[in-house]
């Protein structure tokens, strides 16, 4: 396909991004699923639907930097696990971002929902805030009245509305456009089972079961607002869901017939329905691009023998769930509809990779990326027009677990550099045995997608040939071409960089 010239109507955008949502969890994807989700199965439909995509990494914060900066996470400072809800900016000040790359085109860019990747809470006292965690010290040290600095108003969006981490995490706060939105004037908990949250304040605007809905419709106000005639946008809707808390609303409860995980899933369907209803009825259907896709595989959180009891499985056939070097903690649902620029009803069975929107949207706008900009993203405008273009230049792709552990997939092939899952599936990194496993694990996805024979010592030189490539990747700072780019420090000594020394010393 060739690149959207210059003086044609450049497209709207909408990225919805569901947090925790697996790749069984769609029907479009799930023929065997338990959970009805007509609408987002309505726009693989009327669309492309991508069935080996995956989320640079198997949870939230990294994923959420891959897609908007192009470039894999372990090359910044996070290097492993997840933000908190008090964590400073990871994206730095100068790192282009999907939004201020459109916005440089003249868009106006929107982020609502969650951000999970840092900002810059105002303290009393620097010197007493820290850790990784949250407690009531750093309540005490936080001021709420005053601006929030390096929020996603100063990372290329003109709008921004969202909290800053997880649902679950405190604080429970909104921020818009780098102020808070209402006091901060309570401390909340929940302890249910599936409707936890931890303990941490709260403002007096911000109730945790309205939150996701909160989000649609301020997506939908935002769609709706007559300036989205004058000029093209993207919107970058980063839902907190179905992540816990889980919480569907009392319309949906029970609705599933399996449990509030199933519930809370079909009332995300029927809003992001509402969010397609709102394109047409605005007259945007035939100039916008629709993308709908998950930042990791399920959590474990969504109770996954219950699920099972009702012949629902998340992870669809994939080994894992969320936090694991597993397929099922990182190929999940991608669903592009783009009306007269992708085939209706079309699959594609090429690997992608998330990173990828930053260099999607480069060439659909026309413009060019400079060697310091989306290091791991592959354009895939080709593919909306040929499932299977040659043209889309993706090689090899990285996968990352939230212990730090790396796995590269070529083709059919997949070498995971640790001997379990890296994640929270047996056998769990350090657990008893796993000293016994193998180092290493090669699996042919092809013949083997649920990942249960280990082939590495049948095939040594397949093996060997993707380490050299996982160290190219690692040693030139990018997976495309260009110019060598710099990783923020390698510390090799360090717990979560452990795999690197053995990559790159053979």
């Amino acid at each position: 396909m060739a690149k959207v010239e210059k003086e044609e109507k450049l497209p709207n955008i909408i990225y919805i991004l569901a947090d925790d949502l697996g790749y069984g969890d769609i029907g479009a994807f799930n023929p065997d699923g338990k959970i009805a989700t007509p609408y987002i199965d309505s726009l693989a439909m009327q669309g492309m639907k991508f069935t080996d995509a995956h989320s640079p990494s198997s949870v939230c914060s990294p994923t959420r930097y891959g897609i908007l900066t192009g470039r894999y996470s372990w090359r910044s400072e996070l290097k492993s696990g997840v933000l908190t809800g008090k964590s400073p900016a990871l994206i730095p000040e100068g790192r282009s971002t999907v939004a201020s790359l459109l916005k440089s085109k003249g868009y106006r860019t929107a982020f609502i929902g969650k951000w999970h990747l840092g900002w810059d809470w105002a303290v009393k006292d620097s010197t007493e805030f820290g850790g990784e965690g949250w407690d009531a010290e750093d309540f005490d040290n936080l001021d709420f009245n005053a601006p929030v600095l390096n929020t996603p108003d100063k990372r290329g969006f003109d709008y921004a509305y969202g909290h800053s981490g997880s649902l679950d995490m405190a604080p429970y706060v909104y921020v818009e456009n780098g102020k808070i939105t209402a006091e901060v004037d309570t401390i909340t908990e929940d302890t249910g089972k599936y409707t936890w949250w931890r303990k941490g304040p709260t403002a007096s605007d911000f109730v945790h079961d309205d939150v996701t809905p909160n989000f649609f419709r301020k997506s939908i106000d935002f769609i709706a607002d007559p300036a989205q005639q004058d000029a093209p946008f993207f919107l970058y809707l980063a839902l907190p869901s179905p992540h816990t808390p889980i919480l569907p609303s009392k319309a949906w409860q029970g609705k599933s017939g399996i449990n509030p995980y199933g519930d809370f899933m079909m009332m995300i369907d029927d809003y992001v329905g509402q969010v397609v209803k709102t394109v047409e009825t605005q007259g945007l259907t035939e100039n916008t691009m629709i993308v709908f896709t998950s930042d990791n595989g399920c959590s474990p959180q969504a109770d996954f023998e219950v699920l099972a009891e009702k012949g629902h499985h998340p992870s669809y056939i994939y080994r894992g769930h969320k936090a694991d070097i597993y397929e099922g903690g990182h190929r999940i649902p991608f669903i592009v509809k783009w009306p007269g620029q992708v085939q209706v009803g079309s699959v594609s069975t090429k690997t992608i990779c998330q990173t990828d929107l930053l260099a999607t949207c480069a060439e659909i706008i026309g413009a060019d990326l400079s060697s310091d900009e989306g290091e791991d993203s592959f354009s895939m405008l080709p593919l909306f027009s040929d499932p299977n273009a040659a043209d889309y230049k993706r090689k090899a792709t990285v996968h990352h677990s939230v212990n730090g552990s790396f796995a590269i997939r070529q083709d059919n092939f997949k070498l995971i550099f640790c001997p379990g899952s890296g994640g929270w599936s047996d056998p769990i990194p350090d657990s008893e045995g796993i000293e016994d496993l193998p180092k290493f694990q090669l699996y042919d996805l092809a013949e083997d997608p649920g990942e249960k024979e280990n082939l590495y010592l049948e095939y040594p030189e397949k093996a060997a040939a993707l380490k050299i490539v996982m160290a190219s990747y690692i040693n030139d700072g990018r997976s495309t071409p260009g110019t060598t780019q710099e990783n923020a420090a390698l510390n090799l000594k360090g717990e979560e960089w452990r795999q690197v020394e053995t990559i790159l010393s053979k």
